[in-house]
């Protein structure tokens, strides 16, 4: 099985949901990178995006991966925007198994609707927004080694696919 497992994907996919249920599984720490950057940072991720904007965000942010895909066994959420950096990508493809979440615009809008703690999301046409978001990030998850769907599905049936998956590779 390989040392670090990825899950990575749009906003509102159900990484940190998925990550949590899959490190339990596994008995694998889990580091959640949007966790750390506040941690790290000793505020919320509106708030640094509100003061140092979403560049100064996104060089903490591949400064966190940096230092996570370096960790022993573990399960690694990421942001949604973490892909938009080509060395994030690359890093992660090289270091880990990376699994990308999916779910239609639908299923997305209906989880983080009302989600103060999404900055890129605060627009009056939330669905609009998140049909914007995901154009602009085509093929940026391609990279994954394997997508699952996880619309409508149950978050033991995703945890027990990539377990599978894992096992395959």
């Amino acid at each position: 099985m390989a040392e670090r497992i990825f899950l990575i994907g749009f906003m509102g996919t159900g990484k940190t949901t998925v990550g949590e249920s899959l490190a339990r599984e596994l008995q694998l720490p889990l580091f959640d990178i949007d966790h750390e950057i506040v941690k790290r940072e000793g505020r919320t991720i509106p708030e640094i995006f509100a003061t140092n904007g979403e560049a100064y965000f996104r060089r903490v942010e591949s400064e966190v991966l940096l230092e996570l895909s370096e960790s022993a066994h573990a399960v690694i959420t990421t942001g949604g925007g973490a892909v938009l950096a080509p060395g994030n990508r690359e890093l992660m493809g090289k270091s880990g198994f990376v699994v990308c979440l999916a779910a239609t615009v639908e299923e997305i809008v209906s989880r983080v609707s009302g989600d103060p703690n999404r900055p890129l999301l605060q627009s009056d046409d939330l669905r609009q927004r998140v049909i914007q978001l995901q154009e602009a990030r085509a093929g940026l998850y391609d990279f994954a080694h394997v997508t699952l769907d996880t619309t409508g599905r149950s978050v033991d049936g995703i945890v027990g696919e990539i377990i599978m998956k894992l096992s395959a590779s």
